[in-house]
C-alpha cells in the first residue's frame, strides 16, 4: 500500500486541491510567503470557480508550487514554522482574496477558524465568578442547531439551562424535514459549528440524514441529555416584573402541564419550522393522500402513482429531481420559476484525496473553510446591490446584477437547450436573489424534462376531490398531492404567547412585523433573546450556523452584563432599538431582495423585509462581538 506521503499519493491529492486555500496553508505552514506570487492571486469575479480563475499553466505552476513545499516540509521532520506575524498573516488572506485590503478580518478569521486549535469564541469567564448569581437558570426553545450552540456556551459558562423541544428528538428542521432530496445548500466544511468541526463529511453538501447525526452526535458528545425536556412544548412565556424572572407554561407529549421559571430565555425555534400552505380554495377536499414537504408521509407509497407538486422553490427541486424516476405521471405547478446557482458537486461524494489534504496537511482545512467563507458571502455582495441609477427594468439591480443574471441565464440556456420550450418557462423574470437561488448539477433540467414529468405554470383555481382545477378550467387528476409551499417564517415565535412589561403581548407589539435589535432583543422583554430572529437570515452569503454563533456570543455578553453591574435583567432601549431598525429597512432596500416586487418569503404580510440581512457578515460580527451597556437598561 502506498505511503501517505508517497510523491504519487501527494500529487493525486494537490489535483483536488483548491489553490486559493491551499498556498496560504502552506505559507503559513512553512512561513514562506514566496508560496504566495501576485500572478497566482485569485480573481474575486470568478466566484464560480473553485480556483479563482487560476487554470491551465498557472494552475500546473500552483500546484508544483505546492508539492515542491509539501517535499521541503516533509524532509524537515514536518516542523511547522512559528505563527506568522499580523502582517504575514495578512499578507496570506489578501492573496486568497485576489488582493484586497484585509486587515479588518484578521480578528474574525483568527476567531472564526481557530488556526491555533483554540476555542476563541468560548466565553472565557465562569459564572462562578459572580457568587450571587449561582442559581441563574436560562430556558432554551428548541432543540435544533441554535439551541445546542447556545447550551454549549452556557455550559462552557458553567450557567444551569434546561432545553424544551416539542419534537421526540433534538434536530430541529433536520428532523423534521425528511423529504426525499432534502440536503444542504450551503457546503458543509462552512455549515458546521466552529467548535465541532469534521474532515470527513461524506459528500459536498450533505443530506438530511447526515445532517440530523451531525447535531445529534453534537449534543451527546457536549452531553446534553440531562438538560434536555424533549416532547415538551411552550405554550407561553410571561415575565414577572417583581421578580425579573420568566414563568414558562409547558405541556408534555403525554398533555400533562408544568409551570417552570428561569431568570432569562433564548428562543432558539428558528425561523422555518411552521409550514405554511397556499392560500388556494379546497385545499382541504382532496381525497387522496396530501401532505407538506415539512411533514412527509413516509407511509405514502409513491411508485408508479400520479403525483402533483405545488412549488418550485428549493424543496420541491429537491423533492421533484428525487421522485421524478419512479412515480407514474408528476405534475410540477409552478407560480414562480427559479434562478439556479451552477454546482457540479452538489451530489458528489468528497473524494478521498479530499480527505487526505484535510488529514495531512496542517491547517489547510481551516483555510479552505475560509476560502468558502469569502467565495460563498463576503465576495456575493456587490453582485445583489442596488445601483439607484441603473435601469434594469426590473430584471435586474446593478451593471454587477446584470452580469450575474446573464451568467445564470446561460446556465439555464445550456441544461434546457433540447427543450426550447421549457427554456422559456424557466427563466424568471425578476433580478437574481430577489428569492432564493437554489443549487443545482443538472438535477432539475433533467427531470422536468423526462416524458412523465409536466412543469404547469396556468394558475392553479382551486383543488378538488380528484386534483387540481387550473385557471382555465383544465382538471389535472392526481392520486397524491405534496405542498412544497415553504414556511410562515415571518411570524416569529408562534403560537407561543410571550407577555412582556406591563402585560404586553410580544405578538400585539409586533403586529405581524416583527423588528429586534441585532435580531436578539425586544424593548419590554427583558432578559428575552433570539436567535436568527428578525432580519438574521443570509440570503447568499454563507452559513447562517455562523450568524447563529455570533448571536449566541452575544447573548452570553449580555448575561455577563447583568452579572457584572449586579442587575437583575436587562431591557433594550427603545431609541436603539428604533435607529437600528430604521438603519436596516434603508439597507434592506438597496437590495435585490428589497428592491423587486416578486413574491418571496424574505417579506412579511406588509411587504417589508423582516428576515434578511443586508450587510456582509463581518458587520455582523462586528456589532455582535460584544453589547454596549449603553444599548440596554438595566433592571
Amino acid at each position: 500500500m502506498a505511503s501517505s506521503y508517497d510523491a504519487q499519493t501527494i500529487r493525486a491529492a494537490l489535483d483536488h486541491a483548491e489553490i486559493p486555500a491551499l498556498l496560504p496553508a502552506l505559507a503559513y505552514l512553512t512561513g514562506d510567503l514566496r508560496l504566495l506570487p501576485d500572478e497566482l492571486r485569485p480573481d474575486p469575479s470568478q466566484f464560480m470557480d473553485p480556483n479563482g480563475g487560476i487554470s491551465g499553466d498557472k494552475l500546473e505552476t500552483a500546484r508544483q508550487l505546492a508539492f515542491d513545499a509539501l517535499q521541503r516540509f516533509l524532509a524537515s521532520g514536518s516542523q511547522k514554522a512559528s505563527p506568522p506575524d499580523p502582517a504575514s498573516l495578512q499578507k496570506m488572506l489578501e492573496f486568497l482574496v485576489g488582493g484586497e485590503a484585509m486587515e479588518e478580518y484578521l480578528p474574525l478569521f483568527m476567531e472564526e477558524l481557530a488556526v491555533d486549535e483554540e476555542d476563541m469564541r468560548a466565553p472565557g469567564w465562569k459564572i462562578e465568578e459572580y457568587p450571587s448569581y449561582q442559581n441563574f437558570r436560562v430556558g432554551i426553545i428548541g432543540a435544533g442547531m441554535s439551541g445546542l450552540a447556545a447550551a454549549h456556551r452556557l455550559d462552557q459558562a458553567g450557567i444551569d439551562y434546561l432545553i424544551f423541544d416539542k419534537n421526540p428528538e433534538v434536530g430541529g428542521t433536520w428532523l423534521e424535514n425528511a423529504y426525499p432530496g432534502c440536503r444542504v445548500d450551503v457546503p458543509n466544511f462552512l455549515y458546521s459549528y466552529s467548535f465541532a468541526q469534521r474532515d470527513d463529511w461524506p459528500e459536498f453538501y450533505s443530506t438530511q440524514p447526515v445532517l440530523l447525526e451531525y447535531f445529534q452526535s453534537c449534543a451527546r458528545a457536549l452531553g446534553l441529555a440531562g438538560r434536555l425536556r424533549l416532547g415538551t412544548e411552550v405554550l407561553s412565556a410571561s415575565y414577572e416584573e417583581d421578580s425579573a424572572r420568566w414563568c414558562l407554561d409547558i405541556r408534555s407529549s403525554d398533555g400533562a402541564e408544568e409551570r417552570i421559571y428561569v431568570n432569562a430565555i433564548i428562543s432558539a425555534v428558528g425561523q422555518l419550522n411552521r409550514p405554511k400552505y397556499p392560500d388556494i380554495a379546497g385545499i382541504e377536499t382532496f381525497a387522496g393522500p396530501s401532505f407538506h414537504s415539512a411533514r412527509w408521509d413516509k407511509d405514502v407509497d409513491l411508485m408508479g402513482k400520479r403525483v402533483g407538486v405545488i412549488g418550485t422553490g428549493a424543496s420541491a427541486i429537491q423533492i421533484v429531481s428525487s421522485i421524478a424516476d419512479h412515480v407514474g405521471e408528476l405534475a410540477v405547478f409552478q407560480r414562480t420559476p427559479t434562478w439556479l446557482a451552477p454546482t457540479p458537486e452538489y451530489h458528489q461524494r468528497v473524494p478521498e484525496e479530499v480527505r487526505w489534504l484535510f488529514r495531512n496537511i496542517p491547517t489547510y482545512a481551516h483555510w479552505h473553510r475560509f476560502w468558502l467563507f469569502w467565495k460563498n458571502a463576503e465576495a456575493l455582495l456587490p453582485l445583489v446591490s442596488v445601483d439607484p441609477s441603473w435601469d434594469g427594468k426590473g430584471r435586474s439591480v446593478s451593471a454587477m446584477n446584470e452580469l450575474l443574471r446573464e451568467l445564470l441565464e446561460a446556465y439555464l440556456d445550456m441544461q434546457f437547450s433540447s427543450a426550447p420550450e421549457l427554456f422559456s418557462k424557466v427563466v424568471p423574470v425578476y433580478p437574481p436573489a430577489a428569492k432564493r437561488i437554489v443549487r443545482d448539477d443538472g438535477s432539475w433540467a433533467q427531470a422536468l424534462m423526462r416524458e412523465n414529468v409536466t412543469l404547469v405554470t396556468e394558475p392553479i383555481s382551486e383543488v378538488t376531490e380528484k386534483g387540481v382545477r387550473m385557471a382555465d378550467g383544465t382538471e389535472r387528476i392526481l392520486d397524491v398531492l405534496i405542498y412544497a409551499t415553504g414556511f410562515q417564517a415571518s411570524e416569529f415565535l408562534t403560537p407561543m404567547r410571550i407577555t412582556g412589561v406591563g402585560g404586553v403581548e410580544l405578538h400585539d407589539k409586533w403586529g405581524g412585523d416583527a423588528r429586534a435589535y441585532l435580531g436578539i432583543t425586544v424593548p419590554g422583554f427583558p432578559n428575552l433573546f433570539c436567535i436568527y430572529g428578525p432580519n438574521s437570515n443570509i440570503v447568499i452569503n454563507g452559513s447562517i450556523i455562523y450568524f447563529s454563533e455570533c448571536a449566541v456570543g452575544y447573548v452570553l455578553g449580555c448575561l455577563r452584563m447583568i452579572f457584572e453591574r449586579k442587575g437583575r435583567a436587562l431591557d433594550c432601549k427603545v431609541e436603539v432599538h428604533d435607529q437600528y431598525n430604521v438603519l436596516v429597512d434603508k439597507a434592506n432596500e438597496l437590495m435585490a431582495w428589497g428592491a423587486s416586487s416578486v413574491n418571496s418569503w424574505y417579506k412579511n404580510r406588509k411587504g417589508r423585509v423582516s428576515q434578511n440581512w443586508p450587510y456582509s457578515l463581518l458587520e455582523y460580527w462586528k456589532q455582535t462581538k460584544a453589547p454596549s451597556q449603553h444599548d440596554y437598561e438595566l433592571l
